[in-house]
C-alpha cells in the first residue's frame, strides 16, 4: 500500500488510533511508522495540535528523530514542547549547530536558556559561536564541523586519520588544509591522497583557494561567487583568516532556492516570507499585503489627477479609447528590461565594468521598439478613427512612453544595486505603477501638443 492510501486511512480513523484499543487501529499504526519521515511530516502539518502532539509522543525514539530532522524550524519549536526533558535534548542534539542557530533564532530568551542547557558542551559552544552571525552571512551557514588537515601532514598520516573518522562523519572530496595556528592556507582534493607517496608533506601539492569567503559576508554574494568559479564548498575564515567551516554545496542550493524566492516576493511587492506560506501568521501577512498595496493605490491616484487636468484633450475623437492601450504598453516595456536588468545583475553578467554597454544597448533596443510599436500603434489608431492627427499623437505618445520605460526598466535596477539596495524592488507593482502614471501624462502632455499645434 503506498503512503498516500496509508495517509488517507489515518486521517479517517485517527480517533481510534489515537485510543488504540482496537487491532485495526494497531495495525494502522503500524503502516504508518513505516513510512517516510517526510510523508509523517506532511501529515503531522495538516492535522490539528491536539491530535498531533497525542500522535507524535508515541512514535518510537529512533523514528521520532528523523520525523524531527525533517520539521521545519516552525514544527520544531512546537513539537519541542510536547517532549520531556530526554527527548528534548536527545532532538536538539541531533541537529547540527546551523540549524540548531536557526532553530534558535525562533525561540524567547527563557526557551534558549532551557534549551542550551540541554546540549552537550561541544555543540553548545559551536552554536554560541556561530550566533554571533547574522543568519544570513557565511557565518550562519557555514558547516562549523567540517574536517581539516594540517600542511605538516604526511599522505600516510592524513589517510589514517580519514580512516578513524569515516564511520562517524561524511568526507568531502575537497578537504581544506591549515597550518599549526588554525589559518586556511590551502585545500588538497581526496585522490590526491591516493595519487602521492606515503610520507609525501600535503604542504608540497596542496593548491590554493580560488575563493575565500568572510565570516561576515553575505550569502547572496557568496552564492554567486560559488556558482561563478563553479565550486562545490567553500571555505570561510574569520579575524586573522582563522579557518572556520565550510559551506558545501548543499546549503549553496538552499541559498540560491531561498534567494529567487525572495527576490520573487519582493518583485511582487510583497514583504518575504521567512519558512513556508502556512506558518506566517494570517494577520502579520494582511498587514503588510495591505499597506504595500493602499500605498501603490494612493501612488495610482495621481493618474486620475492627470486625467482630470487634460479632460478636454482627452474627450477630442477616439484618444481616452487608446489610454489603457498605452500604458499597457508602457508596464510591458518596463517589465521586460526590468526583469534582463535584474536576472544580469543577479548572476553578475551586468558588472560595474560593462553596464554603460548594456545601458547603451537597452537604449538602441528602446528605440527600435518605439519605432516598431508606433507604427503599429499609429495603423491601428487610423483604422479606429479615421484621423491622421489623432493617429500620429497616439504613435508618437507610445514611442516616448517605450522608451522612457525601457530607460527605467534597466537603470533603476542599477542604481538601486550601487545603493546596496536589491535590484529585485524595481519590478513588478511598483515600477508598473510608475508607469501607468508617467504614462498617462506622457500621452496627456503630447497628444495635447500636437493636437493644439496642428489644430491651429
Amino acid at each position: 500500500m503506498d503512503a498516500k492510501k496509508i495517509l488517507r486511512k489515518v486521517r479517517r480513523k485517527i480517533d481510534s488510533i489515537v485510543k488504540g484499543k482496537s487491532s485495526e487501529a494497531r495495525l494502522l499504526w503500524d503502516d504508518f511508522l513505516k513510512l517516510h519521515p517526510a510523508d509523517m511530516v506532511d501529515f503531522f502539518a495538516d492535522i490539528e495540535q491536539g491530535y498531533f502532539k497525542l500522535l507524535f509522543i508515541r512514535l518510537p525514539k529512533e523514528i521520532k528523530l528523523e520525523v524531527f530532522d525533517e520539521f521545519s524550524d516552525a514544527m520544531r519549536v512546537q513539537s519541542l514542547s510536547f517532549m520531556d526533558e530526554q527527548d528534548e535534548a536527545d532532538a536538539l542534539n541531533s541537529l547540527p549547530p546551523d540549524e540548531l542557530t536557526d532553530l534558535f533564532d525562533l525561540l524567547s530568551d527563557q526557551e534558549l536558556q532551557l534549551y542550551l542547557g540541554l546540549l552537550h558542551k561541544k555543540p553548545r559552544e559551536d552554536v554560541l559561536s556561530l550566533m554571533k552571525f547574522a543568519p544570513d552571512s557565511a557565518g550562519g551557514i557555514m558547516d562549523i564541523d567540517a574536517l581539516t588537515l594540517m600542511k605538516d601532514f604526511t599522505v600516510e598520516k592524513s589517510i589514517l586519520l580519514l580512516q578513524r573518522l569515516h564511520p562517524s562523519r561524511d568526507i568531502d572530496p575537497l578537504l581544506y588544509v591549515t597550518d599549526r595556528h588554525h589559518k586556511l592556507v590551502g585545500h588538497i582534493k581526496l585522490e590526491d591522497l591516493v595519487l602521492q607517496s606515503p610520507q609525501t608533506r600535503i604542504a608540497t601539492f596542496m593548491r590554493p583557494n580560488e575563493y575565500i569567503a568572510q565570516a561576515d559576508e553575505d550569502q547572496e554574494k557568496i552564492a554567486k561567487q560559488m556558482v561563478h568559479y563553479g565550486l562545490m564548498t567553500v571555505p570561510v575564515i574569520g579575524k586573522d583568516d582563522h579557518f572556520l567551516g565550510v559551506i558545501p554545496s548543499e546549503t549553496l542550493i538552499d541559498v540560491l532556492v531561498e534567494e529567487a524566492s525572495e527576490d520573487l516576493q519582493i518583485m511582487s511587492a510583497l514583504v518575504p516570507i521567512r519558512g513556508t506560506y502556512f506558518e506566517a501568521p494570517f494577520w502579520r501577512v494582511l498587514a503588510e499585503r495591505g499597506s504595500i498595496l493602499v500605498v501603490l493605490l494612493i501612488a495610482q491616484s495621481f493618474s486620475a489627477k492627470i486625467m482630470q487636468s487634460y479632460a478636454a484633450t482627452l474627450q477630442i475623437g477616439s484618444l481616452w479609447i487608446f489610454i489603457t492601450t498605452l500604458i499597457s504598453a508602457g508596464g510591458n516595456s518596463s517589465n521586460q528590461t526590468s526583469a534582463i536588468a535584474i536576472q544580469g545583475l543577479a548572476a553578475g553578467e551586468i558588472r560595474p565594468s560593462n553596464v554603460w554597454k548594456f545601458f547603451k544597448r537597452e537604449m538602441s533596443m528602446a528605440l527600435l521598439l518605439a519605432l516598431i510599436l508606433g507604427a503599429v500603434g499609429f495603423v491601428r489608431a487610423y483604422l479606429t478613427s479615421r484621423s491622421i492627427i489623432e493617429s500620429l499623437a497616439i504613435s508618437v505618445s507610445l514611442a516616448v512612453i517605450v522608451v522612457v520605460a525601457v530607460s527605467l526598466g534597466s537603470l533603476i535596477p542599477i542604481l538601486l544595486r550601487r545603493f546596496n539596495i536589491d535590484p529585485a524592488f524595481s519590478a513588478g507593482p511598483f515600477l508598473a505603477t510608475l508607469m501607468d502614471i508617467l504614462g498617462v501624462f506622457i500621452y496627456c502632455s503630447v497628444s495635447g501638443y500636437i493636437l493644439s499645434g496642428l489644430l491651429t
